[in-house]
């Protein structure tokens, strides 16, 4: 398998097939991932790509792996990505 690309590859890809300069592509993903991070609370959409949702987690009861001694693990909130339809079919195949 080959290496996943860098912030800069995909900056000057973008760059690329967009004719602006590698400073503006990167002004955008920073922009896109900063309104991705304030709006993630109301769930925040890639179209094509899938979307950032807040999800709430319930206590439950979880296991020590060494002792196996049963731990009380607390509620949490935590951000979950889930992948849109488009992008498992083109990555996955039909």
């Amino acid at each position: 398998m080959s290496k996943p690309l860098t912030k800069s590859q995909v900056t000057e890809h973008i760059a690329t097939k967009a004719g602006i300069t590698k400073k503006a592509a990167g002004e955008i993903i920073g922009q896109i991932a900063q309104l991705a991070y304030r709006e993630a609370k109301n769930s925040f959409t890639i179209p094509g790509i899938g979307k950032l949702v807040l999800v709430k987690r319930k206590a439950r009861v979880g296991r020590n792996p060494q002792t196996g001694d049963p731990i009380k693990i607390p509620a949490k909130r935590v951000v979950k990505f889930r992948v849109a339809k488009a992008c498992k079919d083109a990555v996955l195949g039909s």
